[in-house]
């Protein structure tokens, strides 16, 4: 009875459509990644309530030991790689989209250990990073192993990955709108409504866990968006000039510094990145982390237009490096911390021209969309992100304004490309698929599969001939036992047009074999080139034949007409 519920459920697992089931495993991936995430988040803050005395509190200890902090840290995480293999330690967002692309959402599970730890580790002592990077990959790791279990088919595993990412966002950021979105402009790169019901419903489930966990709070919401004259408006353009151009610098420069340390070892690096690190906390312990809680602190201080500039190049200069050389941390919690302090930072010459003392957490919130949106070039997730972090529809509007402007700056202007993109194609991460296979990738081959094939000895051509001659549209297979290897092979029988003399006119086509996990895209790789013939699909038992896919098939489906 379990296994026959388990099957049918597969089986409606592998359309491309929306479904009961697909919506029950996405809010089970769901549960289980922000379950995951809640974890990792109480073990952040339970490490710096242990070392700092409080989240964010690295002013509470002394220069010496913000000094060797980072140090302590980097050394703890190259232990930890080495335990598992340093060829185990590609991580973030960047793998993760590799990953989801390429191996529909699988993580390896050395990889998530060095994340979890080691992304612990650079959060809690203080390292620019976000902490969205291992959010993202543990998420999608935990949910991913959860289908893994009930061997579902690979469509929907990718789906199931894309669930866990979001749910894990809400997770972290209390966001469940903007981990939407993020998930299908940055990470799986379409929009479909099959993908798009399952992926709210865990973004939701997300949420809803972060609030009983955490509470109802975002961590925005202590900037102010004041309602802004239309003609302040104009300004805003200006901004996201400047946020474009600075993105842009930003990814140029984050892109040359791996590429200048790429011949140095992954120890001697991060290494390098703790000395670095420790030695701007010794001098300037505000430049640590990326919590939103101390950023506004600072803010609110009403600082110096100098205290806000160095400020801003020691959080940009400690990203770079934490990012470039390989710190397990995100660069999206970086780019927010560096955005808002460039949107403030860039208010202070036109308080000398209108009174902005009500406008601070306008140009901090709108410098960390725009920002955001021309580093990642993802500016709905920019939006709604800010949107949804500061609590406030009054964003929207100024928010458009500045993210258009950054965006088509730094992408036309200044030829600036998704820094995620240039992350893959740096470490030689393929991304992309043909058209043709991104297709047939959403389809499971179970969902098109024939199971009502008749199989023969394959020493009985005379009956195979006369079955085909009064079924000519039923599928025919030949099964022979190969006796060096002991295994049943299949072949799929035709009717042929070319008659021979003293021969049954039928010919046999040797067919691979795939598991009914597999999407149709891996039927196509095994069909195209000869264009005939069949695949033979098997299910939990290798050596019994489950169904068959022939190139007609395959090619009617490719050619149905959609609406």
């Amino acid at each position: 009875m379990i296994a026959k519920l388990v099957q049918s459920l597969r089986l409606a697992l592998s359309k491309p459509a929306t479904s009961v089931q697909l919506c029950l495993i996405g809010l089970m991936g769901g549960l289980i990644a922000a379950v995951v995430i809640i974890v990792f988040r109480l073990c952040l803050a339970f490490l710096q309530i242990s070392i700092l005395g409080g989240i964010g509190q690295y002013n509470a200890i002394d220069s010496l030991q913000l000094f060797a902090l980072p140090i302590i840290a980097v050394v703890l995480i190259i232990t930890i790689a080495k335990m598992t293999g340093f060829k185990h330690y590609r991580m973030g967002i960047p793998f993760v989209i590799h990953r989801f692309k390429v191996f529909y959402g699988h993580i390896p599970l050395a990889t998530s250990i060095n994340q979890f730890f080691g992304g612990l580790l650079a959060l809690a002592s203080g390292f620019v990073v976000g902490k969205e990077g291992p959010t993202v990959h543990l998420a999608a790791a935990a949910s991913h192993y959860v289908g893994r279990g009930f061997k579902l088919p690979f469509n929907s595993l990718r789906i199931l990955a894309g669930c866990g990412i979001a749910a894990g966002i809400a997770a972290a950021f209390n966001t469940p709108f903007a981990a939407v979105i993020f998930v299908m402009e940055v990470v799986m790169r379409e929009y479909k409504v099959h993908i798009f019901i399952p992926v709210m419903l865990a973004a939701a489930c997300g949420s809803v866990l972060t609030r009983l966990v955490f509470g109802d709070v975002t961590e925005l919401a202590f900037f102010t968006f004041t309602a802004m004259q239309y003609s302040q408006l104009p300004l805003l353009i200006a901004l996201g000039v400047f946020l474009g151009i600075l993105a842009s610098v930003f990814n140029r420069q984050l892109m040359l510094t791996m590429k200048l340390f790429r011949p140095v070892s992954m120890t001697r690096r991060l290494l390098l990145a703790g000395l670095f690190t420790g030695t701007v906390a010794y001098f300037m312990p505000q430049a640590l982390g990326t919590e939103f809680i101390n950023i506004n602190a600072f803010v609110e201080g009403a600082p110096l237009l100098a205290d806000i500039a160095v400020l801003f190049a020691a959080k940009f200069v400690l990203a770079l490096i934490a990012i470039s050389l390989g710190v397990p941390g995100g660069i999206i919690g970086a780019v927010m911390v560096i955005g808002i302090l460039a949107g403030v930072l860039f208010m202070q010459p036109i308080s000398l021209l209108i009174d902005t003392s009500l406008l601070t957490g306008n140009y901090a919130l709108l410098g960390l969309a725009g920002f955001l949106a021309a580093v990642l070039h993802a500016p709905m997730a920019a939006i709604s992100a800010v949107m949804e972090l500061s609590s406030t529809q009054q964003i929207i509007l100024p928010a458009l304004i500045t993210v258009v402007s950054a965006y088509v700056t730094s992408k036309q202007l200044c030829k600036n490309r998704s820094i995620f993109i240039q992350q893959l194609e740096y470490q030689d991460l393929p991304y992309t698929t043909t058209a043709i296979r991104d297709v047939l990738q959403d389809t499971g081959v179970m969902a098109i599969m024939r199971q009502d094939m008749k199989i023969f000895d394959d020493k009985h051509d005379a009956d195979m001939f006369a079955y085909l001659q009064d079924n000519p549209a039923h599928l025919v297979v030949s099964e022979k036992l190969n006796e060096k290897s002991g295994l049943r092979e299949w072949q799929l029988v035709d009717l042929d047009v070319s008659l021979q003399a003293n021969a049954y006119p039928i010919t046999l086509h040797n067919m691979e074999e795939v598991s009914d996990q597999n999407t149709l895209a891996e039927v196509y790789e095994l069909l195209y080139k000869k264009r005939q013939g069949g695949v033979a699909i098997y299910g939990d038992d290798p050596q019994v034949l489950c169904g068959i896919i022939t190139w007609n098939m395959l090619h009617t489906y490719l050619m149905r007409q959609q609406h």
